[in-house]
């Protein structure tokens, strides 16, 4: 079921869709070297090899796992020989961050002097694993994990196809194709070999959610991304780790993602939790949070486990306030009973000297020309001076925050 053309290309459309600027130089034959970066069974590959046959060259192809030097300097050789009468060559390079300097800089002059168009493909960041010379010659383009729409059509088009799909008649049921697509992650080379050991193992013509789960040789986790599933274990991982328990925390983790969630939604959680749940008491929960977030932007699924694991037990361990939370009900529930109320004229702004006939910043007492830079003054409006919103708790690092509120306090309105 390999696509043999653009045009039976399926997915990436924010990058191959009509008019798209990556499309149009593929149907043009006007590609320059690439460097196809994204998760496995995307479609690399095949995408490097539809590009290649679109600018009408010749093509070579090297795994980095097995070509050595050697084998290289022989692709330079037919190369140079090709180019001799005006026809370029493609190399096709798969795992292209399996290769090491040596191996890379043999490629450099050849590529920069156009005797070779390179299209490397890679599930590793190039930036990191490919020597920065090669990537500046060559267009990094990120993949993405084919989402289900696309799968869908990737399944529709095995079964339907006479010419190199399953053969004879067969059919899947709704409940089966959601959990191929779940099971498959955004991984088309998995889908299509686990429904064609479910279509060999059965001679049924429609094929079941049992059927999937046997070629799958994995159990399916009932979950429901619309539904209670999706809604109650999500529920269960926030307050695991509000009730400070990693393992339970962990456990609804891989629950999730076994299923197939998405795992920025687990993630977009994560942060929130680091605000709500713990906040001052500990400082850095909301900076490892969205590290885990860059992480899992930056390596995908499955590496990206480590991070989400690596942040959940952390979120869970940490110690727990939700003075943050309260503070903002609190100053919410002022703004709508006083958000019109004017500030202390001495901190309002004054960019014209004029304005200070009318009290605008008369009076304001900078901060750091006093001990400890604080002084005593007023900064909240007349109507709500005695209101607290935030009331920092005795837990972890908030107990110093609350220290210091309290010095400061003393010393700004010293009543």
């Amino acid at each position: 079921m390999r696509p043999r053309s653009i045009a039976e290309y399926i997915g990436q459309e924010t990058l191959l869709g009509a008019g798209k600027p990556l499309r149009t130089a593929i149907e043009q034959g006007t590609v320059g070297s690439l460097i196809l970066w994204g998760p496995p069974g995307i479609g690399k590959t095949t995408l490097a090899e539809i590009i290649a046959r679109q600018m009408q060259a010749t093509i070579e192809r090297v795994s980095a796992v097995s070509a050595g030097v050697k084998d290289l300097k022989e692709v330079i050789g037919r190369a140079r020989e090709w180019r001799k009468i005006n026809r370029r060559t493609v190399l096709i390079v798969d795992e292209i961050h399996r290769f090491n300097k040596a191996q890379q800089d043999v490629l450099l002059p050849y590529v920069e002097d156009g005797t070779l168009t390179l299209i490397g493909a890679t599930t590793e960041n190039p930036y990191f694993e490919v020597i920065a010379a090669l990537v500046s010659r060559a267009e990094v383009v990120r993949l993405e994990a084919l989402p289900p729409t696309a799968l869908q059509a990737i399944i529709r088009g095995a079964l339907t196809d006479k010419e190199r799909g399953i053969s004879g008649s067969r059919k899947i049921n709704v409940k089966a194709q959601d959990m191929l697509v779940s099971l498959s992650g955004g991984d088309a080379r998995r889908a299509l070999n686990i429904l064609e050991r479910a279509a060999l193992a059965s001679d049924k013509k429609t094929i079941s959610p049992a059927d999937i789960e046997a070629a799958a040789q994995q159990r399916v986790v009932q979950y429901d991304k619309a539904g209670d599933a999706h809604y109650d274990t999500i529920s269960a991982f926030i307050k695991s780790m509000r009730g400070s328990d990693p393992d339970a925390a962990l456990f609804y983790l891989f629950r999730m993602l076994v299923a197939g969630e998405d795992p920025k939604f687990i993630m977009r959680r994560m942060i929130i939790f680091a605000s709500e749940d713990i906040g001052n008491a500990d400082p850095h929960a909301l900076m490892l949070a969205t590290s885990a977030a860059r992480a899992l932007e930056w390596v995908g699924l499955p590496e990206a486990e480590f991070a989400l694991a690596h942040a959940t037990t952390y979120l869970a361990a940490a110690p727990k306030s939700n003075s943050v939370y309260v503070a903002m009900a609190a100053a919410k529930a002022d703004v709508d009973r006083h958000g019109n109320a004017v500030p202390p004229g001495h901190i309002t702004n004054a960019p014209i000297e004029g304005m200070k006939k009318h009290s605008k910043g008369v009076g304001y007492k900078y901060p750091h020309d006093y001990p400890g830079h604080v002084v005593a003054q007023q900064y909240r409006p007349d109507v709500i001076q005695n209101n607290v919103y935030y009331k920092p708790g005795d837990e972890g690092f908030e107990k110093e925050v609350k220290r210091r509120l309290n010095a400061a306090q003393k010393i700004i309105d010293p009543k």
